[in-house]
Formats: C-alpha cells, sequence, structure tokens
C-alpha cells in the first residue's frame, strides 16, 4: 500500500500479470480469483510462477481447482463473475480480458479436466521456468505438492528477509529446496548473532564476522535507521562461507515447541518427522495440505495432538481414510521423535498415544480467516505448527472428521 510501490519505476514495464488494481484489493478473495484470471488470460507470457510463501502457492492452486470452471466461462464470456465487487480491480481485469476467447476457454478447461493435477502449473503456463517462493522452515512441507503441481520445476527461495529488515539472498538459487542457504548482505542492517546456548548471558553476541562454522545463532538486528535493536527469534545455522560473508540456513523458529512433560519437541523436529511420514501418505495417494498441532495435557497423561487436512492426488476422486494408513502414521511420528520423548511415552508411560485428528477440507483456510480477523495480515500469514489459542483449536475442532491414535508405544532405540 505504500507509495513506493505504487509509484515504483517498474511500474511501466510491470513484472506482473495483474495490475496494481488487483494487487491492492482489500478483498483477498476478489483478489486471488482476479489475479488467476488474469495470469491464465496472458498464459503464454508468464515466466514465473510465485507468492511470497509456499503455502500461499498452494492455497492459490486449490482456490483454482475450485473456480477452474467459473473462470472459464469468464474468459469464454469476455466478462468477469458479478460477485468481483471491487470496482477499479473489475476494470482493471475488463481491461485484461480484451473481449469473449473460447479457445482460450476450450484449452484451459482441457487441462483442469484431467482426473489427476499433477503438473497443472507447467500445463496451463507452459512457458513457467521456476517457482519462486519461500520454501526454508515451516514451509518446507509443501514441497512434495508443490513438486507435484508443477512437475518438478525448479523452486526458487531467493531471499530471507522479515518486517525489520532483509537478511541475505541465496546465491545458489537452483540448490535443491531442502539445501537452501542465505548468504549474509553485511550493508543492509546491522547484525549481530546471540549463540542458542548462551543461557541469558547477552555478553555472549558475537558479531557476522565471528560466528563459527556449524554453529547456532539467534540474529539480532538494528536496523538501517540505528533506532531499534531487536531480537529476531529465528534460529539459524551456519552452513559456509561465500567469500568472507557467513552463510545460514534456516532452522525454525525461537520456541516453538511441544511439550507434555520433560521432552521438548521443537519445529525442527515436527518437520523431519512429517517427511518420515510423507512415503506412505505418497503410497495411499494423499497429500498433506496442512497441519498444526498442540499438547493436550487436560487429560492424564497428556498426549501430542496433529491435526491434518488431506487430499486425495486425483481431483475426481473422494478418498476414504483407511485405519491402518493412519496409524501407521501415528506410529512413525511417534518414532521420529528424539529419545526423551520415546521413553517418556513407552518406559515412563508419562505421554499419552500420538493422536491425528482428520479435518474437513477447507479447515486451514478457516483458521486463516480467524487469524487475519484477529489483525492479522494475508500476505504474511503463516500457519502456526504449534497452537496455543482456545479459539484458534475451537475453530479446528468444528472440523473434526476422525481420530485416530498410535497402538503401541515406540522402540526407545529408534
Amino acid at each position: 500500500m505504500s507509495d513506493y510501490f505504487k509509484n515504483r519505476p517498474s511500474k511501466c514495464n510491470s513484472e506482473y500479470t495483474s495490475p496494481d488494481q488487483i494487487i491492492l484489493c482489500p478483498d483477498h478473495n476478489q483478489s486471488l480469483y482476479c489475479h488467476l484470471l488474469c495470469g491464465l488470460v496472458q498464459r503464454d507470457e508468464v515466466v514465473r510462477v510465485g507468492a511470497a510463501f509456499a503455502f500461499v502457492l498452494v492455497r492459490a492452486i486449490d482456490f483454482l481447482e475450485k473456480h477452474w470452471k467459473e473462470l472459464c466461462s469468464n474468459i469464454r464470456s469476455g466478462h468477469v463473475s458479478e460477485w468481483i465487487t471491487d470496482l477499479e480491480g473489475r476494470n482493471a481485469v475488463s481491461t485484461i480480458l480484451r473481449g469473449p476467447d473460447s479457445i482460450l476457454a476450450d484449452v484451459i478447461e482441457q487441462e483442469c479436466s484431467h482426473k489427476s493435477w499433477e503438473g497443472i502449473i507447467t500445463r496451463l503456463w507452459p512457458k513457467a521456468k521456476y517457482i519462486d517462493c519461500i520454501i526454508t522452515g515451516q514451509m518446507s512441507q509443501y514441497i512434495p505438492m508443490l513438486e507435484f503441481y508443477s512437475n518438478k520445476l525448479p523452486i526458487v527461495s531467493t531471499t530471507y528477509g522479515s518486517s525489520e529488515s532483509t537478511f541475505g539472498m541465496n546465491v545458489d538459487p537452483l540448490c535443491k529446496p531442502q539445501d537452501t542457504s542465505y548468504t549474509c548482505a553485511p550493508n543492509i542492517s546491522y547484525f549481530e548473532f546471540l549463540p542458542v546456548d548462551h543461557k541469558g548471558d547477552m555478553a555472549s553476541i558475537v558479531d557476522l564476522v565471528d560466528v563459527k562454522l556449524g554453529c547456532y545463532y539467534e540474529p539480532v538486528v538494528t536496523n538501517y535507521f540505528g533506532l531499534h535493536r531487536y531480537l529476531i527469534g529465528d534460529i539459524l545455522q551456519v552452513t559456509g562461507f561465500y567469500n568472507n560473508t557467513p552463510q545460514f540456513r534456516f532452522v525454525h523458529r525461537k520456541n516453538v515447541v511441544l511439550s507434555v512433560r520433560s521432552e521438548t519437541t521443537t519445529e525442527e523436529d515436527i518437520l523431519k518427522a512429517l517427511n518420515h511420514v510423507g512415503l506412505v501418505l505418497e503410497s495411499s495417494d494423499l497429500m498433506l495440505m496442512g497441519f498444526t498441532c498442540y499438547a493436550d495435557i487436560s487429560t492424564f497423561p497428556g498426549h501430542y495432538v496433529f491435526y491434518w487436512e488431506l487430499k486425495a492426488k486425483d481431483v475426481q476422486d473422494v478418498f476414504e481414510l483407511e485405519e491402518k494408513v493412519m496409524v501407521k502414521c501415528c506410529s512413525l511420528l511417534e518414532e521420529s521423535f528424539d529419545e526423551v520423548y520415546r521413553k517418556n511415552r513407552s518406559k515412563d508411560e508419562c505421554i499419552g498415544p500420538l493422536e491425528i485428528r482428520v479435518v474437513q477440507q477447507g479447515t486451514f483456510d478457516s483458521l486463516m480467516e480467524y487469524f487475519i480477523s484477529q489483525g492479522g495480515s494475508i500476505a504474511q500469514y503463516k500457519t502456526p505448527i504449534c497452537i496455543n489459542s482456545s479459539e484458534a483449536l475451537a475453530v479446528l475442532e468444528n472440523k473434526v472428521l476422525a481420530r485416530f491414535f498410535s497402538e503401541k508405544s515406540p522402540p526407545l532405540d529408534s
């Protein structure tokens, strides 16, 4: 919404298929619909498909799956749907449409009518060279889905930044998403690093030039104006150096943990565990569209609860949940956690069986809308890995379809 964006030098030769009126539309459903419509109309000009976060792009594809028939109708008639009531956005889209185009509508209809949406991005936008979105940290859960939808186009995570500052750039953009590291840009802000084992000793903070390879740090940023010094709350690991400039991989957010007793299960632990489960879901032709979790200590013993939104790979399929598959997923998650968790679960029996609650499709859209209604920004929204809001949990609980538990304790020697 800034004047800087509205008056940017590249505006006359825009890199986007959508005009500013759509980008600035306050209704995110109208905005997303118009983004897709403009992108489809200009499909032969699209060389890059992206979003700020992987979650947003996956949500856009899910939205397209629900609305492609209406979008084709708009292209065939040359008119925008009546429910698009934002006048500036409507007028801007009408200019892009340039009248009826039944040939293009038939092409898009043919591609979207396939039973499977594997490779749908490259089928709809055949000149697309790569996917551009943040794919590190909790966004890594969406890598399999984006690879499925894009026919394994390169997924490029170009920049690491926050509201306070940009931190660095990915100087090896075609690396595997899992191997992404960012080279710190020392002229953007003043960067310091607090070792994760500092134990409250702020004197242990080090400058950018003094970080050690393989060590873990929380970044501290003094922004360009020098008025504030921020503890960012991210945990980074030094992975190497570009010339003399340190490179970091994003590990996880600080203090995002599950704990019932003495165990500490971090964001990184949870994401690694989900990777192990991915093969089971893939063999069942299922995709995990969204998840979150919390430690339920309302009963004894307390236990971990995961909320999963699942979807069949073939869009026309209505999948049935197989209990043995879901129980196996529960067990695999537990086996992936650390020794302290497994001891508390198996030997001491002070953690109960892990539970997966499968929710209706669209549940995580409802969760996003709840957080946005509380003042969150859709541009910055990320599904929380751990939920601690009773109101947010109520949104999830109202959508639960089925519950599954691990049947046996994990082995201590996993």
